[in-house]
């Protein structure tokens, strides 16, 4: 089937001539296409740790809002027993072990990490002073030990009297 010559990215030369959409961020039409590429939920470790916790028996919900006012949603949710996981991302997150501050329009990206890291905060107290257990796991830690912990924690809540 042969190629639209107007789709994006396409075109001979296309890369000379390519310019950003007003309001964008995009320093050239190829790292626009590998930003939006990047996926925001069912990543490696996401899908991994899942696996696990539901090989323990536990159900849950998967990119939900823990609370239906904040316009936030965690990795894995259980309402019942009101427990939030967040598996961040070491870049995306400011790992203080992995993150590597960019070589390209440092003042964007850094500017980027630090509103997700103060973003990250602001939604653990919110949760936490509506009554919910916020647990947060790096990309790169292990994903049994994490799986281990989360299914203590629901158990844990389950069993409090309310």
């Amino acid at each position: 089937m042969p190629e639209k010559p107007d789709a994006p990215g396409k075109a001979e030369g296309d890369q000379k001539s390519w310019r950003p959409p007003d309001g964008s961020w995009a320093s050239s039409a190829a790292r626009r296409r590998n930003m939006q590429a990047i996926r925001n939920r069912d990543t490696q470790p996401e899908l991994t740790i899942r696996r696990l916790v539901h090989a323990l028996g536990l159900r849950y919900r998967v990119a939900a809002r823990p609370l239906p006012d904040l316009r936030r949603t965690a990795d894995l949710v259980f309402r019942p027993a009101r427990v939030a996981v967040f598996i961040d991302g070491c870049y995306w997150h400011g790992c203080p072990e992995h993150y590597i501050p960019p070589r390209t329009n440092e003042a964007y990206w850094s500017e980027k990490v630090t509103r997700n890291v103060i973003r990250d905060r602001d939604t653990d107290e919110r949760l936490t002073n509506a009554g919910w257990a916020v647990l947060r796991y790096w990309a790169h830690e292990d994903p049994t030990e994490c799986a281990r912990q989360i299914a203590e924690t629901v158990r844990r809540r389950r069993e409090e009297p309310k």
